[in-house]
């Protein structure tokens, strides 16, 4: 929001986000926002859009902040087709690899191997490449981000307010309760996941893709992940495994940074 400014209609659906929403006509926020069903954020937010510019409003903008279940699962096909249609707003995906709000069951965006209430042996498929996904779609603007770095994630919102179409940024939002790690650790967890490559920081603007901050240390990937208790169950062979998933995917990127995407 301080990016953003008052200027800003905003909604969100169930999740750890709806307590700063709330359910009725009193809200954190501080700005218009409203809570929308699980599978549907996407839709109501082009409603809300195309409402706007009916009524000429063109410094308004519409922001949806959604968790990995709603992005990733539930409200992928809304979002798709927001994407699809064109509509002007900004979506944004805070990644915390679970549906935290309802006790920490595994979404698609939990990694291979970490445990969750419904995989408590830890989750046997690799996550879903959204980013990869979307890459495939006209969106106006498309970023990663982290919490650990504030400064480039208030850079790409901005960014992405801007566009004259459909917007998503991708935060990478570790969850102490969920992944099991003291509080305090938080930052150091976020910016170890960019470090060790298990995080990738890029923008796609104008059909182009930008790698902000590169892998160091792939080595620290067991790091990473010995930091937190839902891998308790993970074996080495899993750990070469996911490093070497990283690996390629980091391949993958830059040699589509060498090419115009959609």
């Amino acid at each position: 929001m301080e990016v953003l400014g008052p200027k800003t209609i905003t909604m969100t659906p169930p999740s750890c986000s709806a307590i700063l929403t709330g359910s009725g006509d009193e809200t954190g926020w501080g700005i218009p926002s409203v809570q929308t069903v699980l599978m549907s954020l996407p839709a109501f937010a082009s409603g809300v859009s195309e409402a706007l510019k009916i009524q000429g409003k063109n410094d308004v903008t519409v922001m949806g902040l959604a968790g990995d279940g709603g992005t990733f699962d539930i409200g992928l096909q809304a979002l798709s087709g927001a994407i699809e249609r064109g509509h002007k707003a900004l979506f944004i995906c805070y990644n915390n690899e679970a549906y935290m709000n309802t006790g920490n069951q595994r979404s698609s965006a939990t990694t291979l191997g970490a445990a969750t209430k419904t995989t408590p042996t830890g989750k046997k498929e690799v996550a879903k490449d959204i980013d990869f996904m979307l890459l495939h779609t006209p969106l106006a603007y498309q970023a990663t981000a982290s919490v650990a770095n504030m400064k480039d994630l208030k850079r790409k919102i901005a960014k992405a307010a801007a566009k004259d179409g459909p917007s998503f940024i991708h935060i990478m939002t570790p969850c102490p309760s969920g992944w099991k790690f003291p509080t305090e650790q938080a930052i150091q967890v976020a910016k170890l996941a960019v470090k060790c490559g298990m995080w990738l920081q890029f923008e796609r603007e104008d059909g182009k893709i930008t790698i902000n901050q590169k892998p160091t240390d792939w080595g620290a990937v067991s790091t990473y992940i010995g930091m937190q208790k839902r891998f308790n169950r993970i074996n080495p062979e899993t750990i070469a495994s996911i490093t070497e998933a990283a690996k390629k995917r980091y391949e993958t990127l830059m040699k589509l940074g060498e090419i115009e995407c959609l």
